[in-house]
């Protein structure tokens, strides 16, 4: 297919763009294959270069032969093009309808992007599973790298070298492939140096309504078990969703046949559940007709705070068991693809140094979501403004990036990558000249050539100049866990995401943290209050005059 069959007008003058907190600007606008780019002969007037994979939606609208094109992008930037002529303005809608919504993987910018920098690193080669292994390797010997997927026969979504206990064998490996979801059988994520713990993650078993079993499965679990220790089974559903879960071929691990593990089920919600949080939560932040009440209304019923509270909590859980407890953790929910990586890499944040520094974040995302099998071509093909019945859409990597924030912004000299770092991330996972993001797993990539014929977003960020930009300057190395809180007062917002386009909704924001903190203020005033109360009731009880 030639992208010049989708562009019935490629060039008109005289268009008027309007952008969030930049003057307006007059010049020509230009359609590509892959760009909509507005230039002007001004001075000092920055070129707009809009890749069309990052538009979500487009709205006309028409008065007289005067036309309008709102165009709103997966990075929730809303921006306005007054187009002179009914007929050039339909043509470009058309022409951005249809190159936004192409979904022919080949086709998209990355394949053709050439860089303008040099390549000092090539980031595809920077976080191989061999080299992650090595450095496990220096702390332990009680585990081995499988090939037994590397034609991605065994599990579709996993890359060909799996860390798996020492003593279990491939053909063991196959047996528990075949039950549970996916093939999704359980590896390795974490080692906790401190103690030897470690974290796995794999889809749910499918033990169905017969109960079936699995003694490969019980084997290769409790072969991470030290001599009379327990393990933890946390569960992303809740316990209906689990035990409904067998009617479809699901389930979970029976008590029976998995007694040294106690089962705790952390609800998180189901992705079609999260893509309706984002699009209330972003209408909200874009309503600028209600009073403060009305918005932190909207705000709240939105339940986007609700799920960064539930995830956060729940890697808090899985953090305890393993620094706390001393016990391993085993991580799951229904295809152990979504909830269950944003549990296990948010849990490593809390746990391990490392991935608080720029490289060890990009070799958690590596490891820990695309490697892993988060299928990031479905779940980011739309954002918060498509007009099309989601599919398979969810925030589930934007919402892992927000409860990072969170755990940034409070513990902010801990990271040494800034706010920036968090946000060019999410901008990055749903349009970009870069392949790191595209497709749905490590064998999509391997089928695509990804490596050899496009760019890895990690060779431009990990260049010193950008590097420069994107370091915290208040980062001071700190080897201990740090554990954050989760309650309300401490959850805010991520402004630099979601208010960032939006002048009014900043000020809202402000208007939103300063009555947090009269509440919180509010709150430590009583329990004085009561506390004094409590002392003086104590002293009457003592001394007889005082009750006189």
């Amino acid at each position: 297919m030639e992208f010049a069959e989708l562009i019935k007008t490629p060039r008109v003058d005289g268009v008027v763009l309007h952008r969030p907190f930049m003057p307006t600007v007059e010049g020509t606008l230009c359609l590509t294959g892959h760009h909509l780019i507005l230039s002007s002969r001004q001075d000092n007037t920055e070129e707009l270069w809009l890749l069309h994979s990052n538009i979500d939606s487009i709205e006309k609208r028409f008065v007289g032969s005067l036309g309008t094109i709102i165009v709103k992008c997966k990075d929730l930037r809303v921006i306005q093009l007054d187009i002179p002529g009914m007929e050039e303005c339909l043509n470009i809608a058309n022409s951005i309808e249809a190159l936004s919504t192409l979904d022919i993987l080949s086709l998209m910018y990355p394949f053709f992007y050439r860089p303008m920098f040099e390549v000092i690193e090539d980031g595809w080669k920077s976080f191989l599973p061999l080299d992650a292994f090595k450095d496990l390797e220096t702390m332990t010997d009680e585990w081995r790298l499988s090939e037994v997927n590397k034609d991605f026969s065994v599990c579709p979504s996993y890359p060909p070298l799996v860390a798996v206990p020492k003593d279990i064998d491939d053909d063991t490996l196959r047996k528990v492939a075949s039950f549970r979801h996916g093939g999704r059988f359980p590896v390795l994520s974490y080692y906790h140096k401190k103690n030897g713990m470690v974290m796995m993650r794999s889809g749910q078993p499918l033990t169905g309504t017969n109960g079936r079993r699995c003694k490969e499965d019980e084997k290769l679990i409790n072969a991470t078990l030290r001599p009379g220790k327990r393990g933890y089974i946390i569960d992303t559903r809740t316990i209906n969703v689990a035990q409904q879960a067998k009617a479809r071929g699901g389930g979970i691990e029976s008590e029976a046949n998995y007694p040294q593990w106690r089962r705790i089920h952390k609800a998180v919600e189901r992705s079609n559940v999260l893509q309706e949080s984002l699009i209330k939560l972003v209408e909200a932040c874009n309503d600028q007709s209600h009073s403060m009440d009305r918005w932190l209304s909207k705000l709240e019923a939105s339940n986007w705070q609700t799920h960064v509270k539930e995830i956060l909590t729940t890697a808090c859980l899985a953090a305890q068991c393993i620094d706390r407890e001393g016990a391993s953790v085993l991580v799951h929910g229904t295809e152990g693809a979504d909830s269950t990586l944003q549990v296990t890499s948010l849990a490593q944040i809390i746990l391990d140094p490392a991935c608080r520094t720029i490289r060890g974040f990009q070799s958690l995302v590596e490891r820990e979501w695309l490697q892993a099998g988060h299928p990031f071509q479905q779940r980011c093909a739309q954002s918060a403004y498509s007009n099309s019945k989601p599919r398979q859409e969810a925030p589930v990597f934007l919402l892992f990036l927000d409860c990072v924030w969170q755990i940034l912004r409070q513990f902010p000299c801990s990271f040494e990558f800034s706010e920036s770092f968090l946000v060019l991330v999410f901008e990055h996972s749903y349009a970009s000249q870069f392949g790191t993001f595209l497709g749905n797993s490590t064998a999509e990539r391997a089928k695509l050539s990804l490596p050899e014929k496009t760019v890895s977003l990690w060779s431009w960020v990990n260049r010193p100049q950008e590097l420069e930009r994107l370091t915290n300057p208040l980062y001071e190395a700190n080897s201990l866990v740090i554990w954050p809180s989760v309650a309300p007062q401490s959850l805010l917002l991520w402004e630099g995401v979601f208010l960032r386009w939006n002048r009014s909704s900043k000020c809202l924001d402000e208007a939103y943290e300063e009555m947090v903190h009269i509440i919180e203020y509010n709150k430590e005033l009583q329990n004085k209050v009561n506390s004094l109360r409590r002392q003086l009731a104590q002293l009457e009880t003592e001394d007889p005059l005082l009750q006189t």
